[in-house]
């Protein structure tokens, strides 16, 4: 197997107390046979050991040695992921050219262009308070910064107004990163179908587990894996700079969770249920990031009639066929083949997380979906309302700041002429 598998396991008989050795008997960089072992090279030699245990990775009875490459079959290796990494930085050097040389000149052929704002200016003692304590400071503590200041009370709220939004992503970033997303969910979530569709465990879940884990793998599977992983990574490398929503800590756990799954499930040798998993997430995520290209354009019947088909899609693929068809064919259909084993409740934990995570934002995506059928004021509800130099106050911002503004089928208009909705 990979590098990271122990081929000294397979000299082991199934059951045997303690882990196997490790590859070749020692980790690169440690003494050889006769040379003093250093402390810590023994405690990594025995952290390593463990990790790579069989019995956390694969059911009883069962080795690495079983998922040796042999006879032209090819299994799954830990090896094949050190990969991803640099696919990951790949991916996020493709993204930068997509934006800057087709996500943008589509954006102008829309008419969507950066939003010339006002800038809060200069002020040390406001900027300190900005970066340390808050960015909506209160009554009293708007009247103890114009004394400080200097500055009146409600130049010190436009001051907070100002700076706000110069925090916030302008419209076009939001469109550049919108597009890149929805390239890349609807390529992969093609290429996934292509992957699956003439597989029989794709009609039959309980053929995933057929012969489970002496499962070899075909290089469609290999690239699907890879390319799913490395974006994955890039999503996390880049979340700093990208669109930041309210959900911004349960995206972070949504992509740590995904990478955990992804990598998991290839150790293991889930991959025929990894290739489900990932299909159904491609399914309905190209159809949000669409639905917010639109709206960013400021096509508002296309936008909602595409997030309606995007909501009932959500609902279906996380809500329904993720728990009570890939779940439960991970769940239930391994015990009926061997006793459950550390791998089996890892995945299944981690399965666990992301139902939880899709349950969050359905609350949000009904909710909206409500709204476009009732014909209701629509934002995004993850991302903060621009604040506009017409209010007067911040209390014209918190009461009715939307309401307060003039409105086009239903949406507030923005000085730039477009609706500012996510």
């Amino acid at each position: 197997m990979a590098a990271g598998r122990g081929q000294g396991g397979s000299e082991r008989l199934a059951g045997a107390a303690g882990p196997p050795a490790p590859p070749e008997g020692r980790l690169a960089g440690c003494p050889g046979p006769g040379e003093a072992s250093p402390p810590g090279n023994r405690m990594l030699q025995t952290l390593y050991d463990y990790f790579w245990w069989e019995r956390l990775w694969l059911p009883v009875n069962l080795t690495w040695a079983d998922l040796e490459d042999r006879d032209g079959r090819v299994y799954a290796k830990a090896s094949d992921l050190y990969i991803t990494l640099p696919l990951a930085l790949l991916f996020l050097i493709v993204r930068y050219f997509f934006e800057l040389y087709v996500a943008t000149p589509l954006a102008a052929l829309l008419n969507i262009k950066e939003k010339t704002r006002l800038r809060a200016p200069p002020n040390p003692t406001l900027e300190h308070f900005y970066l340390t304590s808050g960015k909506q400071p209160k009554q009293a503590e708007v009247e103890l910064l114009s004394r400080q200041s200097g500055l009146s009370g409600r130049q010190v709220e436009r001051w907070f107004r100002r700076r706000r939004n110069q925090d916030r992503p302008s419209l076009l970033k939001k469109f550049r990163e919108a597009s890149w997303r929805f390239t890349f969910y609807l390529i992969a979530f093609i290429a996934g179908m292509a992957v699956i569709v003439d597989k029989p465990w794709f009609y039959d879940m309980k053929k995933v587990w057929e012969g489970y884990p002496i499962q070899s793998t075909i290089p469609s599977q290999y690239w699907y894996y890879m390319i799913e992983l490395s974006f994955y990574w890039s999503l996390l490398f880049s979340i700093a700079s990208d669109v930041k929503r309210k959900d911004f800590k349960e995206q972070i756990i949504h992509h740590v969770a995904t990478i955990i799954l992804i990598s998991f499930s290839w150790f293991a040798n889930y991959i025929r249920a990894g290739t489900l998993i990932m299909a159904l997430h491609d399914s309905s995520d190209y159809l949000l990031e669409s639905a917010k290209m639109f709206n960013y354009a400021g096509w508002k019947n296309t936008c909602n009639n595409i997030f309606i088909v995007f909501a009932i899609v959500f609902i279906i693929t996380r809500l329904v066929i993720l728990p009570f068809w890939i779940l439960h064919c991970t769940v239930v259909y391994p015990l009926e083949l061997y006793p459950a084993f550390f791998g089996y409740y890892f995945f299944n934990s981690m399965m666990g997380v992301l139902q939880l995570l899709h349950v969050f934002w359905a609350y949000f995506i009904l909710r909206m979906a409500h709204k476009f059928i009732t014909g209701k004021l629509v934002e995004d509800e993850r991302s903060d309302p621009e604040e506009t130099e017409s209010s007067e106050g911040e209390e014209a911002i918190a009461g009715g700041g939307a309401k307060s503004r003039p409105l086009a089928n239903g949406h507030p208009v923005v000085s730039n002429n477009h609706r500012k909705n996510d």
